[in-house]
């Protein structure tokens, strides 16, 4: 899927329009409590403006209603940040498509750059119109998408102004780059073994990667609640673990289907309270006894698939092995994420929680790729072609 990058166009005078993902958390006043969003844009943005190209940058941020400014989910402290961060004036549009926006980017020299006001505050942005997306593409002479959270919709800012561009150049940051580079490519042609750990909540959301992944992996490792729905498929015992009753079915085909692929945990850590102060026990899996959940894969199921991963070429990981963010249920993704981090394999991280916990366990810097978009990420493993990368320049 090798697209045309930013690198590969001349920017000098031109107005480059890049859709970057600026979504990041705030406080109750407004104020930016993770800027890494807008940090891991630097360098699409810094070989925009460094080669004398003038940037407008767009975003969506939150979910407003498209009806208007909602001044809790304006960008204009995002525009601060990023002022701060490249250590230079970043002029900010107070409309998207607006009188403001247009004498905005009328102004930019050479190097500069303005941040348009939040993208949703239009209903045109989320409904994909084509009228809203004419305008935007109207300013720019080159179209890039750095926003890797946002690929998998068909939001105008994706989709609809890549194809207003007409024949002027469309190309993807950096970031989007490196996105394409591990989740598709790396995986389609993996060096093996190719071992898939999927945690987290449901089996739902997980059905289509398990398919897709149980074709293509060695071996496929569950770990965190979905494992409980798995084990009603196998006639076992979850007390009052979290299960997706209408998934048990499913559950059963996918087993029959992995065969010897597909592992799930051998033991369960359980309390009798969602709480770090329950009593806690472990049991074999399939034994949770009434009154208790399981809350983490148990130490036996840890060690089990850290000793698989120590041997493994190619790693994907979506989803903790438990309730990550309440010691000491935190143990099992602990062990897999170290495991995963002593490991020569070419290690991705698929977004989200498991993002947050390799982040907050300190291994960050020891796998080789985090996904900045959870449901993009899922989306990809699960062997999906999106349309906003699909219109952009081949190489």
């Amino acid at each position: 899927m090798a697209k045309k990058t930013i690198a590969d166009i001349d920017p000098q005078g031109k107005i480059v329009l890049m859709r970057v993902d600026f979504n990041v958390p705030q406080d109750d006043a407004g104020k930016i409590t993770d800027d890494r969003r807008i940090r891991m844009a630097l360098p699409s943005i810094e070989s925009v403006i460094s080669r004398g190209g003038r940037l407008v940058l767009m975003s969506h941020l939150g979910r407003p209603k498209g009806t208007g400014v909602e001044p809790k989910f304006t960008l204009s402290a995002v525009a601060t940040r990023l002022g701060e961060l490249l250590q230079k004036t970043v002029a900010f549009a107070a409309d998207t498509v607006g009188e403001d926006a247009e004498s905005k980017i009328k102004a930019l020299g050479d190097g500069d750059v303005v941040v348009l006001e939040n993208l949703r505050f239009n209903a045109g942005e989320k409904a994909g119109d084509a009228e809203f997306a004419k305008i935007l593409a109207g300013w720019a002479d080159v179209y890039c998408n750095d926003a890797f959270g946002t690929c998998h919709r068909a939001d105008a800012s994706m989709v609809a102004v890549p194809q207003a561009m007409g024949d002027k150049p469309k190309v993807v940051g950096h970031l989007v780059a490196k996105e394409i580079q591990y989740l598709s490519d790396t995986i389609a042609k993996p060096q093996r073994p190719f071992i898939a750990i999927l945690g987290g909540a449901k089996v739902s959301d997980k059905i289509n990667v398990i398919n897709n992944l149980l074709g293509i992996c060695d071996h496929v490792l569950i770990g965190g609640a979905m494992a409980y729905t798995f084990s009603l498929a196998t006639g076992g015992k979850v007390g009052k673990s979290l299960v997706e009753e209408d998934r048990v079915a499913l559950a059963a085909e996918l087993i029959a289907q992995g065969g010897e692929k597909l592992l799930l945990p051998v033991d369960t850590h359980c309390g009798d309270d969602f709480s770090s102060d329950c009593r806690k026990q472990v049991v074999q899996a399939g034994e949770v006894p009434d009154g208790w959940e399981g809350l983490d894969i148990g130490p036996e199921t840890a060690q089990k698939y850290a000793q698989l991963l120590k041997n493994a070429k190619t790693v994907v990981w979506n989803g903790p092995m438990g309730v990550f963010e309440m010691p000491p249920f935190d143990e099992g993704t602990k062990t897999v994420a170290k495991a995963i981090a002593d490991s020569d394999a070419t290690s991705i991280i698929g977004g989200g929680d498991s993002a947050a916990a390799i982040d907050q366990l300190g291994f960050a810097d020891r796998v080789t790729h985090i996904s900045t978009g959870g449901g993009a990420s899922l989306s990809m493993l699960e062997g999906n072609k999106f349309q906003a990368v699909e219109l952009l320049d081949d190489l």
